[in-house]
């Protein structure tokens, strides 16, 4: 073989290795689970009295769900002479009305809420918190996004952990409002149940690390300011302060048993902003704080949990690199008629996939669901999670070099769920006021498959059957995420067309 070919196959190989070596973290993951999901967490005691709770509502022109957030947090069972509301609203639309009329409705039936606006965005979401924080009268703060509709157990079930004066902060898991919605809701709510069921019980319960998740969380007001309060360097501000915060010695602990219902996105587009603020934010944490984390005198096993999660997304840029080189590495082997000798990469590309399957199938068995649906919705999980590469490994390349960008807000459509579990909209969704952007990266998913589709067609003709299953996998997944992409975009703007017709 010529010096190119030697270099190509040696790239294919090296990435293989280094994506399966993140693919059998998930096996980590899953056997940290199943040893410490017995390690039940219980208050170390009770308060003789309750103590003051501030409740942060961070919003950003939400008016669809607004309304909803509010009348929620004044159902939660609290003493009222203990319980404070911030409504901090950023917006610039016609949720500041409605949010205000909210607030006056509960201030009439006898809530201590208080409303406040900014005429900037500065710091964003942090920025809001950090100003509300300095008005605050609770020594707990709780936040909540505009989407989620708390439980009214949920203080309750939550402030008497912090009877243990390490205790800084109190996670719960969130639960899926419209779940139910689309193929495309039902794999989100798989993803982030992997993340909560098994990720952070298996982080929490075994002494590692893990992380506010931005909302459906209680902190110590203390721990904030002895973390150095809520930054906005990063795109994952509650990531960066829970790293910070436990680097001080303050302890988390995470509740799966106690739920928060909430949205996911039910567009395509929506879905990939949200995304690519995660991705983006939780390299720009690694970049800021994991040379603190390794040079600490943290427990190894601690500082290499803490690795794999902050780099985690640093695998999709890996990913693309993988699509573009499996072609070209089929084609090299079998002009040289060692593909059968060469099939190293079947133990690697089953390590990766396998464990995606194991890892969210787990996670629905843990929560309840039945086999049926545990399996029918992977082929979808699987093409979501190769056809957000593009998307991913944008925020990453972004995230390494510095580039700096807004925080973008994910839309809320105002879904809820009626008795018998179906999911129900205020109104069509496609026909409502916030929508996703779209932008170029269609077309370049469309062209991944579109080269995939080749490959495949070499396959069939040479009859190179080993490389067939993944090929057909990733060109799936290109296709699925960049025609739902396009088309979903396209039906926004023909939406809004109309809505500016009518209005005129």
């Amino acid at each position: 073989m010529t010096s190119l070919e030697w270099f190509f196959l040696g790239t294919y190989f090296f990435v293989l290795i280094i994506l399966s070596i993140y693919g059998s973290h998930r096996y980590v993951m899953a056997y940290l689970y199943y040893k410490y999901k017995g390690n039940l967490p219980s208050p170390m005691g009770r308060f003789d009295e309750l103590p003051r709770v501030t409740v942060q509502l961070p919003i950003f022109n939400e008016m669809y769900v607004v309304e909803r957030l509010i009348e929620a947090v004044c159902k939660i069972d609290y003493p009222r002479e203990k319980f404070e509301i911030q409504v901090l609203d950023d917006s610039t639309d016609e949720t500041q009305g409605i949010a205000r009329a909210a607030v006056e409705r509960a201030k009439a039936a006898g809530h201590d809420v208080v409303y406040l606006h900014r005429d900037n965005r500065s710091g964003y979401k942090a920025g809001a918190l950090q100003e509300g924080l300095k008005v605050a009268r609770g020594e707990f703060v709780a936040v909540f996004d505009a989407d989620f509709v708390p439980t009214p157990e949920f203080l309750q079930r939550s402030v008497q952990f912090f009877t243990d004066p390490k205790i800084g902060m109190v996670q719960v898991r969130w639960e899926h409002l419209n779940r139910s919605f689309s193929h495309l809701t039902q794999a989100q709510a798989i993803f982030l149940d992997g993340h909560f069921v098994i990720e952070h019980t298996a982080r929490n319960r075994s002494g590692r690390f893990f992380n506010f998740n931005g909302t459906a969380g209680v902190w110590r007001r203390n721990t904030i300011e002895d973390a150095g309060g809520w930054q906005h360097d990063t795109l994952t501000e509650d990531l960066d302060l829970s790293y910070r915060a436990q680097l001080k010695g303050w302890q988390f602990v995470y509740l799966p048993e106690v739920v928060s219902p909430a949205e996911v996105p039910v567009e395509m587009n929506a879905f990939k902003n949200q995304q690519h603020r995660w991705a983006k934010g939780s390299i720009q944490t690694a970049r800021k704080l994991l040379p603190r984390i390794l040079k600490s005198d943290l427990p190894r096993d601690v500082k290499m949990e803490a690795f794999f999660h902050l780099t985690a997304n640093l695998t999709y840029p890996l990913m693309i690199l993988l699509t573009v080189l499996m072609p070209v590495s089929m084609v090299i082997r079998f002009k040289h008629g060692w593909y059968e000798v060469l099939m190293l990469d079947l133990p690697f590309f089953w390590t990766a996939t396998m464990s995606v399957v194991a890892f969210y199938i787990a996670s629905q068995r843990e929560i309840g669901m039945s086999m049926w649906h545990r399996v029918k919705y992977l082929p979808f999980i699987m093409a979501l999670g190769i056809g957000l590469c593009v998307n991913q490994a944008k925020a990453v390349i972004e995230a390494l070099v510095g580039y700096q960008t807004g925080f973008t807000r994910t839309p809320k459509m105002g879904m809820s769920v009626n008795g018998a579990g179906v999911t129900q909209k205020s109104s069509h969704w496609m026909d409502q006021k916030y929508r996703a952007l779209t932008n170029m990266q269609p077309l370049l998913e469309l062209s991944l498959g579109l080269y995939l589709t080749s490959a495949i067609y070499f396959a069939l003709d040479k009859g190179v059957w080993f490389s067939l299953p993944f090929l057909l996998l990733f060109q799936w997944g290109f296709f699925y995420v960049g025609l739902m992409s396009f088309f979903q975009g396209r039906r926004f703007r023909l939406a809004f067309w109309r809505r500016d017709a009518v209005a005129q």
